[in-house]
């Protein structure tokens, strides 16, 4: 194909010309309604997995797997969440949150993947009324990665399946019919190069499946997903409705400037980051790209309108960042990981301060990214994930977590950077609202602003909370 397929983007160049120079992009301010906010998700806060119908999820199953997990731990209680809305909504207040990234439980909707579970649905209902007399704007995902157990069965069967796009698309109609007149700002899918690369080629993530291959396949059927319900959402939703997708696209950089490690650099880019780019927002799948994987896929899944079914406009588009990657040919002294998806690009070594997580903390790669993504999508972006892990300890009835609040103001200091670049950024959450079940590390590792003592549920605000409440009461750094 040699023309896009998507419609021309919204009049986004007037209105980045006219912040360029923008009093009101200063050096410490953002503009009039930036967007403050925090995210979560489902199965990492929620618990309650086998209560009002729940069903299990391929994280239920993945976590109960012996030795999956950090410590064995799961998400069967978490922060409790289902049980404690109205407490973390309460929270949120306190802190001035404008607006609440919340994921659905798929499981909790649809236990089977097909057949409605209304008390689930009622849920969810509650909460999205619950933010709303409070104030709070509610961002809605639809998938942050807890599939039914029940679609994910067989060699062929989770996202490997050519029908969960339409089982997907079934369930964004439930939503979208049942909460779209009071939820405005809707997400399809969060972070699909998780769900693809990281459950199919290195099994770090459910389903745990360790091929490859495989990760090409579960990426296409994320993409086709992903196109189908932004069709039939618009049907259902109101004209203003805004439809996004949240990706974390990585800012890859070569080791060096030899020809192998920049060769490196490209093929992670094309399978990381252009695997989702092209079809969502360009010409489809990339000839560069199918080049590059010769080796593990024919590409044959991909059927005659697949890429045009992708392809449809969105309104926005959600960036989530924590690190850029370094990327060599070859693997460094210390056994640089290879990246996942193929065994012709390694990790290379960042030099700098780390996370606990073992990511390098670099925040001009924000605004790096940013200006690529507004380069390659042309859609005003949230960033819609941005955090630090780190072991906080609880002293004197609070956690003086400094590094966080570092973190997060270099971040934030790189997305005023892209503002003033004139990268149209409409908003900020912070990842995470409250510590939790952090996937496969299990609880040791917190992000949240907000600390959990899980023995009994206490909630308590972090200095970092405090921070954030002081950056959004002043609209700046």
């Amino acid at each position: 194909m040699s023309t896009p397929r998507r419609s021309s983007p919204p009049p986004l160049r007037s209105s980045v010309e006219q912040r360029r120079g923008d009093p009101a992009v200063s050096e410490h301010s953002f503009p009039d309604g930036f967007v403050w906010g925090v995210a979560t998700s489902a199965y990492q806060i929620e618990g309650a997995v086998a209560e009002d119908g729940r069903g299990p999820s391929i994280w239920d199953t993945f976590s109960h797997t012996p030795g999956s997990i950090d410590n064995d731990d799961t998400g069967d209680v978490a922060c409790d969440h289902y049980h404690r809305w109205r407490e973390d909504i309460d929270l949120m207040v306190e802190l001035g949150i404008a607006s609440y990234r919340f994921s659905v439980a798929w499981p909790r909707v649809m236990p089977d993947g097909r057949t409605v579970n209304q008390e689930g649905l009622d849920f969810y209902r509650r909460l999205v009324d619950g933010l709303l007399e409070r104030g709070i704007r509610p961002l809605m995902t639809l998938y942050h990665w807890d599939l039914p157990q029940s679609l994910d069965t067989g060699d062929a069967g989770g996202w490997l399946s050519r029908d969960l796009p339409d089982r997907f698309v079934d369930y964004a109609l439930v939503l979208g019919k049942e909460l779209g007149d009071r939820v405005r700002a809707i997400t399809t899918l969060n972070e699909p190069w998780c769900s693809a690369y990281l459950g199919y080629a290195n099994g770090e993530h459910a389903p745990g499946r360790t091929e490859d291959a495989l990760a090409y396949r579960a990426a296409h059927h994320l993409n086709l997903a992903h196109g189908r319900a932004v069709t039939a959402l618009r049907d259902v939703l109101p004209a203003d409705a805004d439809v996004s997708v949240a990706l974390n696209l990585l800012q890859v950089e070569a080791a060096s400037d030899r020809p192998e490690d920049v060769a490196a650099a490209q093929h992670a880019d094309l399978i990381a980051n252009r695997v989702f780019l092209d079809p969502m927002f360009g010409d489809g799948y990339s000839e560069a790209l199918r080049a590059t994987t010769a080796g593990l896929t024919d590409w044959s899944f991909v059927r005659p309108g697949d890429e045009e079914e992708i392809g449809v406009p969105l309104d926005s588009v959600g960036v989530n960042f924590y690190n850029p990657s370094r990327v060599s040919a070859h693997p460094s002294p210390s056994g640089g990981a290879p990246f996942p998806g193929t065994h012709r690009a390694f990790y290379a070594d960042i030099p700098g301060p780390r996370t606990v997580m073992g990511w390098p903390i670099v925040p001009s790669g924000l605004t790096d990214l940013l200006l690529r993504v507004q380069r390659d999508v042309g859609l005003p972006i949230h960033v819609t994930e941005n955090g630090l892990g780190a072991h906080d300890v609880m002293e004197g009835g609070t956690v003086h977590d400094q590094d966080r609040i570092d973190y997060l103001r270099d971040h934030l200091g790189a997305v005023l950077e892209a503002l003033r670049q004139g990268v149209d950024v409409r908003g900020y959450y912070v990842w995470t609202l409250l510590d939790n079940f952090e996937w496969a590390w299990g609880y040791e590792k917190r992000f949240g602003l907000v600390h959990v003592d899980f023995a009994d549920q206490r909630r308590t605000l972090k200095d970092s909370a405090r921070w954030y409440a002081e950056v959004i009461a002043r609209h700046g750094l």
